[in-house]
């Protein structure tokens, strides 16, 4: 399996995929932002390029002629897109570090990117995988639907969350008023969504190995 991903780090997916995350960082300097679209572009971009590659490179062929079980071709393609995203959510969240640095007094609108923001940036991920990945492996090459899919839930989760979050009493307490001093709370969205986001790609990867051992692949 670790040949499988580092076949995919290497050779399937393009070199543009890892400068992306640090220029899609950047925009999170500007002030007052909707910071939602930083992690969303992953979605908008990088998914349907990098699966379309893999399809146009026949890598499911040439996966299945190695040595290789289909639960680590599986597992080694669910493992590189968890690492991109890491890459995207974690450079994200060291540039929100500089912009509260640059903009001590910005009165935010939508959502500032506070440890609590990135808890619901972390679910909105895991939703998206939860919705792609089983999709995907019902043929292991038909990435549109299952794009389009988990785009659009990832979409209504934020713009759901964030509506929420401004007409809410108590979660725009959470996410705008007195909760941003609470460290321990904030601590505790943080660490439910980096565990979400575990749980659902756990999952996602059980649902996508048993619809993918079903495919017959010629």
């Amino acid at each position: 399996m670790y040949n499988l991903v580092l076949k995919d780090l290497k050779l399937g997916v393009n070199p543009w995929f890892f400068v992306l995350p640090f220029l899609m960082g950047g925009l999170m300097l500007i002030p007052g932002w909707l910071y939602f679209l930083v992690p969303l572009y992953f979605c908008f971009i990088t998914v349907p390029n990098m699966f379309g590659g893999f399809k146009s490179q026949n890598d499911l062929m040439f996966s299945t002629i190695l040595p290789v079980t289909k639960s680590d071709i599986v597992k080694s393609r669910v493992t590189v897109l968890v690492i991109l995203e890491l890459m995207h959510l974690l450079v994200a969240m060291i540039a929100s570090i500089f912009t509260f640095q640059l903009y001590p007094k910005m009165q935010y609108f939508f959502f500032a990117p506070h440890m609590g923001f990135w808890g619901m940036c972390f679910i909105m991920m895991a939703l998206f995988n939860l919705i792609f990945i089983p999709i995907y492996y019902k043929s292991a090459y038909k990435y549109g639907l299952a794009t389009t899919a988990s785009t659009v839930a990832a979409v209504l989760f934020a713009a759901a969350v964030q509506w929420a979050g401004i007409q809410n009493a108590w979660l725009h307490s959470l996410f705008y008023g007195s909760g941003l001093d609470r460290t321990g709370l904030q601590l505790s969205i943080l660490a439910g969504g980096v565990l979400i986001f575990i749980a659902c790609n756990l999952l996602a990867y059980r649902i996508a190995v048993k619809r993918f051992l079903k495919v017959e692949i010629l």
